[in-house]
């Protein structure tokens, strides 16, 4: 599971058009503006480059490091139960080669407990996944909010007709890059709520998350009673 990976693919659409434009085809473009509306050459336009707002506004790389953090403690659980398992799974072999188990009803118990060990940490980790995802989903949601916001009333002060998205353009002059000036504006806003990041709420499952992985053993009654086959599947 990558969730900065999604994370990052989603974030880059975090700079959007906020200053509405109406669409003109060939026709209309070739055509002189109405009467009554502004010229183009009037038009007061920026942009802005949004991989360098990912990577300069302070609320973006504080909700990176939150979703590392995330991962790695997702990392660390999958490797905890999958260890607990692999240490269970090679008890029971041990205790097969070495004739420990005196009666059948001692080995459907411990294949009995194997299995539920194994249930146990696919429904851990796929709560666990799923709450990192609403996280996720939550941080991105505050994310956009916050610059649309901001960018609506910097456009507004400025007196801009529209802002562009950098990677919207074929080609547009680096005077009219105004990036750094919003980031500026963004970060000291963050600052004075306390850059924290709005913690997300605790929600159920609203779909079913795939299930993690978790180390799978054998559990398979064995062909003649005593006898067990514990070994990984692939």
């Amino acid at each position: 599971m990558n969730f900065i990976k999604n994370y990052t693919k989603l974030a880059v659409f975090a700079a959007v058009v906020l200053m509405a434009a109406t669409s003109c085809n060939d026709k209309q473009t070739a055509e002189a503006p109405k009467a009554g509306g502004p010229a183009l050459e009037n038009l007061k336009i920026r942009y802005i480059d949004e991989d360098s707002i990912m990577a300069n506004y302070n609320l973006a790389k504080d909700i990176n490091e939150a979703m590392l953090r995330r991962q790695n403690q997702f990392d660390a659980a999958q490797k905890q139960r999958g260890n607990e398992i692999n240490k269970f799974g090679n008890a029971m072999q041990q205790k097969y080669q070495n004739n420990q188990y005196l009666t059948e009803e001692a080995f459907n118990a411990d294949q009995a407990k194997l299995q539920k060990m194994q249930a146990d940490a696919e429904n851990y980790l796929a709560s666990l996944q799923q709450s990192i995802q609403n996280e996720l989903n939550q941080s991105q949601i505050q994310l956009l909010d916050s610059i649309d916001n901001f960018m609506k009333d910097y456009a507004k002060k400025k007196g801009f007709d529209m802002v562009l998205r950098k990677s919207a353009t074929l080609f547009i002059d680096e005077k009219y890059d105004v990036t750094k000036e919003v980031v500026e504006g963004l970060n000291k806003r963050y600052n004075k709520v306390g850059g924290k990041v709005a913690p997300a709420p605790v929600k159920p499952a609203e779909a079913a998350p795939a299930k993690a992985d978790v180390p799978k053993l054998s559990t398979e009654k064995p062909a003649t009673p005593g006898k067990v086959d514990l070994k990984k599947k692939d």
